[in-house]
């Protein structure tokens, strides 16, 4: 197949709209079912670059949710806690594969902005992660193949209108990239960067101490980074984003953004959280609402009467400021990557305040030492990478 007609680009009025191989080659990927559209294989193409990055880096198996062309969601195949597994909605599943275990990470770090996602995975679709997907809200998949039972679970999907898309795992893309704005066409160099753990080498904080697991989240922030709309910050913790800030035009919104994103993570996994006691046949994005008004401050949104009889079968106590703060203390040894550097200390600051211990960005700010010397006042190790990720 060397080109293939889309309904439309990224909106309805703009047509005609196909993709092919400018080279006149076959394009590398198939089609195995529904009809994905412009903004599909953009979330589709620059997911799968992800992911591969993610095995790469790791040697496990990786997963991403994609939004509007920026990564939700991205994690590799650690086993699920039992509360993750809860706050997640899987721990009626049992025991998952490590892709299944990926994506359900991916999806669960931020599961409002994952919904109607595409889904992007480093490795054969097996039939726990197909299970999985099939009762999420998501418009379609890539993967390099699928299980024949796998492939049969994702088709009942969307009443067999699901996007289901193979790729070539051996696809090697040209080293020159084109695109075109105003009918102007730009040429710039594939970003084939390699991060992984030696990619941290230069600490240049008091505390050069950052582990081999704090490495590989280091590396994880970074891959994603690369693939998120700049500018863009991104929190990981135990191989999983917990908080992407993207396509903010000042970093410190970046940063906070990505911050309360983390925050509503850990919070999600508090006692309060934990005990919410839901009426029966709620459904899992009318439950996701609601948390995610019940731990922020609108919560009187879910909490008034004649409110909380819709969601709840026991009226929940108000999750107070001070309980909340408590809570979120004891989150820590997060690690938090920048795609440019912090100009300013008050990015760390409000990093220290979503447990934020290890840091990545390039450096060459002006105000290096003010933010150096924020890491020290908090023990935090930094260093820098001296490699700009932007991606636009």
């Amino acid at each position: 197949m060397k080109e293939l007609e889309l309904k439309y680009g990224c909106n309805p009025n703009q047509k005609p709209s196909r993709i092919y191989m400018g080279d006149g080659g076959e394009l590398p990927i198939e089609v195995l079912c529904g009809r994905p559209g412009y903004i599909n294989f953009l979330d589709a193409f620059n997911g799968w670059q992800l992911v591969s990055e993610l095995k790469k880096a790791s040697g496990l198996p990786a997963a991403t949710s994609f939004k509007h062309v920026s990564p939700a969601g991205a994690a590799v195949g650690i086993p699920l806690t039992e509360t993750l597994a809860k706050i997640y909605w899987v721990d009626d599943l049992g025991e998952l594969s490590p892709l299944a275990c990926a994506y359900a990470r991916a999806r669960g770090a931020d599961r409002m902005s994952s919904f109607g996602d595409f889904i992007a995975l480093s490795d054969v679709c097996d039939v726990d992660t197909a299970r999985l997907i099939k009762r999420e809200v998501s418009d379609g998949v890539i993967a390099p193949g699928y299980e024949p039972e796998a492939l049969d679970i994702l088709k009942q999907k969307k009443k067999g209108n699901y996007n289901i898309i193979q790729i070539d795992p051996d696809y090697v893309p040209a080293q020159l990239e084109h695109k075109e704005v105003f009918g102007i066409t730009f040429e710039q160099g594939r970003n084939e960067l390699n991060i992984d753990r030696d990619f941290f080498s230069n600490v240049v904080t008091e505390n050069k101490e950052i582990p081999d697991a704090a490495k590989l989240d280091l590396a994880i922030s970074m891959i994603t980074l690369k693939y998120t709309q700049s500018n863009s910050v991104c929190y990981v913790k135990d191989g999983q984003a917990i908080g992407i800030g993207a396509g903010q035009q000042s970093r410190i919104h970046c940063t906070r953004l990505a911050g309360q994103k983390a925050d509503n993570w850990w919070l999600r996994q508090s006692p309060k959280v934990m005990g919410l006691q839901f009426r029966d046949g709620i459904g899992r994005a009318d439950r996701d609402n609601a948390i995610d008004l019940y731990i922020g401050e609108e919560y009187m949104d879910v909490l008034a009467d004649g409110a909380w009889e819709n969601t709840f079968r026991v009226k929940p106590e108000v999750f107070t400021r001070g309980e909340k703060r408590a809570w979120l203390d004891r989150l820590q040894g997060v690690s938090l990557g920048s795609d440019a550097f912090f100009p300013f200390g008050d990015n760390i600051e409000r990093a220290y305040k979503s447990g934020v211990k290890y840091v990545a960005q390039p450096g060459g700010s002006v105000r290096d030492d003010n933010v150096i010397a924020a890491c020290n006042k908090h023990d935090m190790a930094m260093a820098f990478t001296g490699i700009r990720l932007f991606h636009h």
